[in-house]
Order: structure tokens, then sequence, then C-alpha cells
């Protein structure tokens, strides 16, 4: 079974940032980068299906600036046999349809009979880059993945919804999963798993060589106008209620229902 999973290179959790001159982006100059967590379950999901199904291929696909190369290389040193890295600088300037169209470019022509993502990234977060990229290949997608397993020429998975319960479902091949974090015990990359990456295939494309708008203006239908860090305020609510615990009490309830929402 051919397997193409979607990585992405993102600030590390713990990075300090800071909002660059102009307001559109974050400085990234002092920030250091890894792998998108999420993106990690999915490559280690691919590798426990290669090695449960005892052949098949993975493939690590990433889209992002050149130094995006050092989180291909430790997919490839966990195990990933090829990369496909779409070089593109400025990602900012690209919402969730253009970046799914550059990877789904990137994966039809590999005709791989199952596509992984991760859920969400841990710097947007949006959580719709698999579900889009199903749709534009024209393959069969379910999200939240927690369990998979292969059948003839389909594979069984199981989701998770709202409240603690799951759904089974059976999905025909070719296919396209977003994996929840924690659906295995992550890898460390060996040793000799570094030493077998630096020879490993990493083709390098361009937007224009997948046929798709290079620029990101012309590629993209949102519009990113201002990054700024949240404003930090503090506000004390004294609610008067002298000895009367059941008047403040009432005061409280009622902020909490009608201001604050939460009950």
């Amino acid at each position: 079974m051919k397997i193409i999973v979607a990585i992405k290179q993102v600030p590390t959790r713990d990075s300090q940032l800071n909002v660059a001159d102009g307001g559109k982006w974050i400085e990234e100059d002092d920030l250091t980068f890894e792998i998108n967590e999420p993106d990690a379950y999915a490559l280690e999901e691919a590798l426990q299906l290669k090695e449960r199904d005892g052949e098949g291929e993975v493939i690590a696909l990433c889209l992002g600036p050149s130094r995006a190369t050092q989180t291909i290389r430790e997919a490839l040193a966990k195990g990933a046999d090829r990369a496909i890295h779409i070089e593109q600088d400025e990602l900012e300037g690209l919402d969730t349809l253009a970046i799914a169209k550059l990877l789904a470019a990137a994966a039809k022509s590999e005709n791989a009979d199952l596509i992984l993502t991760g859920l969400q990234s841990d710097d947007f977060g949006y959580g719709q880059t698999g579900v889009v990229m199903a749709e534009l290949l024209g393959i069969p997608h379910a999200t939240i993945i927690m369990q998979v397993e292969k059948k003839d020429g389909a594979i069984q998975v199981k989701r998770e919804l709202e409240d603690g319960w799951f759904q089974n479902m059976t999905i025909p091949l070719p296919a396209l999963l977003t994996i929840q974090s924690g659906i295995n015990k992550l890898r460390y990359a060996t040793l000799m798993g570094i030493k077998k990456a630096k020879t490993k295939e990493i083709k390098t494309v361009t937007a224009a060589d997948l046929g798709v708008a290079g620029a990101a203006a012309d590629a993209s239908s949102a519009t990113l106008d201002k990054v700024y860090m949240p404003q930090r305020t503090k506000q004390a609510v004294i609610f008067q209620g002298g000895d009367n615990p059941a008047q403040a009490a009432a005061q409280l309830v009622e902020k909490l229902k009608f201001e604050v929402r939460v009950i």
C-alpha cells in the first residue's frame, strides 16, 4: 500500500512569538521549528500500517520554505521512504484552499492508496486542509481518526465523536484520513535511520511545476490583514452583598449566565 503523509513545519510550542515589522506576520529569525504534532501521529500511523502489511511505501509530503528540509529529514529518519517538498515561501499568504490545491496537485501524480494528515496544525489550527484536499482529489475522507485497520480494498476506521462516543466506518480506497493526536506512541529516529535519511530522495517542486498559481495573492481567496498580540487586561468585579451571601451569589450567577455565558 502506498501512503502519503502530509507534514508541516511549525514553531516549537515554547517559542516566544513577536510580531514582525508591518504587523503582517511573526518574526521568524529567532524561532526554532519542529514537525507539527498531529502530523507526527499521522506519520507514525502510516509507518505502522506499512509494517503490519509487510510491504508498501510511505511518502512524506511537505509544503514550506527551504528550512522545512529539516522536518522532512526527520520524517525520513523515522522511516518514510522518500519525500516531496513543495518549496514555497511566505506561507502566511496562503489560505486553506490554496494550500490544499498545492498538496493535492503533488499527491495526484503518486496515485496513493491512502493519504494521511494531522487533524489540525499547531499554528493556525483550522482543521480544514485534509478535508479540502480530499474534495479536490475526489476521494472519500474521514476525520478525527483513532484507529485504522486495512481490509481488502478498503480500510476500517474508528472516529472520535462528542461526549465520548465513537463511530466505526469502512471506507473504500483510495481515501484520506485526518489523524487525531494520541492514536499511537511516537517513535524516535534511530542513529541508523538518521544515517539512511541522508541518502533518501527528496523531490523538490514548485507551484509552477505543479501547475498551480505560484503567487499567494493569485492562489488565495482570503487575505491576512493584521497580526497582533492580544491585549492583556485585568478587571475585578466586586459584588455588593454585605452580610447577605445569597444576594452576592445571585449576582454572580447572573454574570456567569448572561455575560460570561458559561452556565
